[in-house]
This record gives C-alpha cells, structure tokens and sequence, in this order.
C-alpha cells in the first residue's frame, strides 16, 4: 500500500500471518522478507500461548516489534491489564502499546505512523550486483510458477536473465511487479521492495523457498535460507476412487507449492490402493490442508488416523518409523534395543478455576514435569502459564477439543519440539475373520492397550455390513487378543416350511444351516467397504 505521511508517500508491504503454531514455518518465511512485525493482541482475551512462539521467531529474526492492543471498543476490554501482562511475559514497555479497534477504525493510523516512525526502512544498494530472496510462490495455469522476492541490492527489470543459486537454472523476466494488493506490473522492482516474478518457471520444484536470484554473469554469495520444515504429524492421503490417483497427485504437487512444509512420499495400501503419505506440521495443519484440497480442486479424499514419526533402534542401527505397518512385529522386538517416541514442551495459559482440571487433562495424557506460575494477579481473573512436558502422540488425536471443552474456551494452548525419548510401545492390528487388516495398524503404549482396543473393536463392528456367516472383530497385540465383537450372521429361517411332524425335522435343517455357515467361515472374506474406512477415519 501506499501511505501518505506529513506530505510524502512511503510504499508499505504488509504481509498477514497465521499465529497458531502448526504455521511457524509460514511465519519465520514471512518474516525474512521483512523489517519488522506488530504484535496483535486481543484487549478482551489477554496473551495467548502462540503469541509467545511468534514473538520469540520475531526476535531471532531481529525484527522491530510494535505492540498493538486491538478491540479496545468491546465492553469487556481490559487494556490496562492486558498491557501489564505483555511486560510481564515479553518485557515491553506499556507506554509502546498503541490502542487500536480495527472494526471502528480507531487508532488505526497511529499503526501506519509507529511503523514509519519505529521500523528501519531496508538498508539497500541500487548499483550493487541483483540480489533477491524468493520467499513464496504459487502456480498459474498460464504463466507457470508466480514467484514472491524480496530485493536486497540491485534492480530487477523486465527482460532481464536471472539464475538460481540453488538449481543453477537460468530464466528471462517476463513480467514483474508489486501487489497493491492484487498484481499491478511495474518495469522495475527496486532495492528494499518485494514484489512478484513471472520467469517462464515451468516446474513447481523448481523454485525453492529461501533461493537466492542474482543476475546471470554476476554471481553473489547465497543468503542463508531457511531451516527445513521438520514434519511432526503423518497422515496417509488416498482417492475414494483409486482410479482419481494421477488427479490427487497434480493436485497434492500444486498445493505443496504454496505450503513447502508438506513432505510427501508415495504409499499404496491392500485396502485403500495407491496413495500418498505426507508429512504435515502438525493436526490443524493437516485439517487445512485437506480443506484446501476439497475446496481447490475438487477432490474426495480418505485421510488415515495421523501418527508420529517414531525412532526405532536397533543393535547395528536407527530407523524412522511414521507408518504403524513398519513398524516392529513383537515377534521381530528380539532385535530391537529401543523405541523411542517424539515430545514436546507444551504451554498452556488459562485462568485460575480451571487450573486443576488442565492438570488432570495433562496427567491423563502422560505429561511429566508439570509447572505452573502466575502470568498476572488481577482480582477474579488471574491467568496461570502452565508448562510440562508430553508426547506428542497425545496431542494430535483430540487433546485441543478436550483442552477447549474442559475449559470453557478459556484456555489456549501451544507446543514446540523437544526430541526423543524412550518408550514403552506395541503395535496393534485388527482381524476380521482371523485376517489382518493392514490400513488399521496403530501405534499404542502399553498402557492404553485395553481401552484403545476396546473402543477400535466397537467402532468397527457398526461400520463393517453383515455377512452371511459370523465375523469375529478382533484387536490383536502380537497374538494376545485384546478386545473382540463378534457380528453375527443373516440367517434365513430355514424351518418356516415345516408344519407339524417331529421336532427333529427342525433340528436336521438346523444342523445342515450350521454346518454350511461354518463352511463359508472357513473360506469367507470379508471385504472392508471404502464408506466403512471413511466412517472410521472420519471419526
């Protein structure tokens, strides 16, 4: 946008980020194109747990920080309080907080004039060899590849060839420009803006998040990039219609264009056919992106219950495991030194009523180290910051609906990686009719055996239609059965053309009926339909 301040124009580039934690990665790539960062807090809500990660990336980058109280204007607005928590959690003076309500407009102006005032314009050399950070991109059908740069010395003009320092490929600059705030071509980009590229980039792998431009014959020294996106939640992705394979691939190919995050690897399954697995940042992550390929490219999707990758240690060496069908047999446990699950350093903020049950919640989902102290002391509303350390396949079933449940919405909850430990799991498999189905393998600690098994079992005996002859359900740890349902069978009434005579007439046809189920048990399959696993899955 373009801001006109004491009678001179200043050319802002303002750019909207998510705060939940699933998207730091989008943060910290937001942020590298940028000076500085406003700090939006809620004045009726106070400090949430993810404003304190996104002002940590905030200060790793070396960005100016402009706090901002927003909805100032709602009766239950607390500034003054709000302010005093923001110094007690991140040290900001609360004479820097600008008071603003962006529904009535109030205050707004202050914002542009505190970022021209506090924020250091970019420190540019316009006769310096071209040098840009290339931050985001998308894909245009005719175009190809729209890349996002930020110009950090020279100038980049329309016909220009430029060269990748990460691929080495060479393109000419067919159109550039700026976003106000859609595309408006401009014959240059100069030093400090960020703007957009069209460059003929046919391949979507072909522009790399935190790739260094440079004009070709000129080479510069590549900026540092960013630190690759570590997966925490795996998911496998499959068609509801295997033969929509190649479309869901085109499809996952574009979307992970705009969200690098994504890790995607190709997996295919006896029940569910050819699919992908992939990798996402975490639940809420993996929720929007399914969202995104429904709603973009129309497709129907089976996502698979997420998983963690799990660190499986041998005599002689270390495998990752993120899909529960690798993982160990515990006839093959002889040779297995150590499993060893991921964890995470959890924050939750909540006020003081419902402190004891967040700790019960917490305890119920394995936490350890469990800490908690005052964020502020106001009369009824003290806010406690509770901290502990859990695994994080705790957190990605349904530990956020409980926490927001057993809380009344109050509380808000936040988590960062904090490596490996050791610990005690088994693989569980389902049989139906005594074979096992592979798309249904989870992982469990030993400890939620009995009550996981129990709940799968049930859940799959409304799911799964009846057949002819009885089915048993089973849920399976090696070759100890933990919990079973059993469905029973159709069965036809096969004495309802006997009238009078002995009752061992009935008997004889009875026996023949058992003896004929007991057969087709014998060589009977039971075939899990896709509606079923979409049931299962879904829930």
């Amino acid at each position: 946008m373009i801001h006109t301040h004491e009678g001179r124009k200043y050319l802002l580039n303002l750019i909207d980020t998510p705060g939940h934690v699933d998207f730091a990665w989008e943060v910290s790539r937001s942020m590298a194109a940028c000076q500085g960062a406003l700090l939006l807090v809620d004045a009726t809500q106070g400090v949430q747990a993810q404003s304190i990660s996104v002002f940590h990336i905030a200060k790793e980058r070396g960005l100016t920080i402009i706090p901002v109280l927003n909805k100032i204007d709602l009766p239950a607005a607390q500034p003054e309080i709000i302010a005093a928590q923001m110094q007690s959690t991140f040290g900001i003076n609360p004479e820097d907080c600008l008071h603003i309500s962006a529904k009535s407009g109030k205050g707004v102006e202050k914002v542009l004039d505190a970022i021209l005032a506090r924020i250091p314009p970019p420190r540019a050399d316009a006769n310096a060899p071209l040098k840009a950070l290339l931050f985001d991109s998308s894909y245009d059908r005719y175009r190809g590849v729209i890349s996002l740069v930020n110009v950090q010395s020279g100038v980049l003009r329309k016909g220009d060839k430029i060269a990748s320092c990460h691929t080495r490929k060479k393109y000419d600059i067919i159109d550039l420009g700026i976003m106000h705030p859609e595309e408006v071509s401009t014959t240059s980009l100069r030093p400090g803006q960020v703007g957009y590229i069209a460059c003929n980039m046919k391949e979507s792998s072909e522009a790399h998040i935190g790739d260094t431009l440079h004009r070709v014959g000129s080479p510069v020294e590549s900026m540092p990039g960013f630190k690759p996106a570590k997966a925490m939640v795996y998911a496998g992705v499959f068609p509801v219609d295997s033969n929509d394979f190649p479309k869901l691939e085109e499809s996952i190919k574009r979307l992970t264009l705009t969200d690098r995050s994504v890790e995607v690897t190709r997996e295919s399954s006896t029940a569910l056919g050819q699919g992908c697995r992939l990798g996402f940042l975490g639940t809420l992550h993996m929720e929007v992106f399914r969202q995104r390929l429904e709603d973009e490219y129309n497709s129907s999707v089976i996502i698979t219950a997420p998983t963690v990758p799990y660190k499986v240690v041998y005599r002689d060496r270390t495998v990752m495991v993120s899909n529960p069908t690798d993982f160990p047999d515990p006839e093959a446990m002889i040779k297995v030194k150590d499993i060893q699950e991921p964890i995470v350093s959890t924050t939750i903020i909540v006020p003081q009523e419902y402190l004891g049950e967040m700790m019960d919640l917490c305890y119920t989902h394995r936490a350890e180290d469990l800490d908690h102290r005052y964020l502020d002391i106001s009369g009824d509303s003290a806010r406690i910051i509770l901290t502990c350390i859990m695994p994080l396949s705790e957190i990605v079933t349904d530990f956020f609906d409980k926490l927001k449940s057993r809380s009344s919405g109050f509380a808000s909850f936040d988590y960062e990686d904090a490596g490996y430990k050791a610990s005690n799991l088994s693989k569980m498999t389902f049989l139906l009719n005594g074979r096992p189905v592979d798309a249904l393998a989870l992982i469990v600690h030993r400890t939620a055996e009995q009550e996981v098994g129990r709940a799968w079992v049930k859940k799959l005996h409304k799911v799964i239609p009846r057949q002819l002859f009885e089915v048993p359900i089973q849920a399976a740890v090696g070759r100890r059965i933990i919990a079973r349902e059993t469905l029973s069978a159709y069965r036809a009434d096969v004495t309802a053309g006997l009238y009078g005579g002995h009752y061992e007439r009935k008997l004889k046809h009875l026996e023949n009926q058992k003896e004929s189920k007991k057969k087709m048990k014998k060589i009977g399959t039971v075939e899990l339909p896709q509606e079923a696993f979409y049931d299962i899955l879904k829930t």
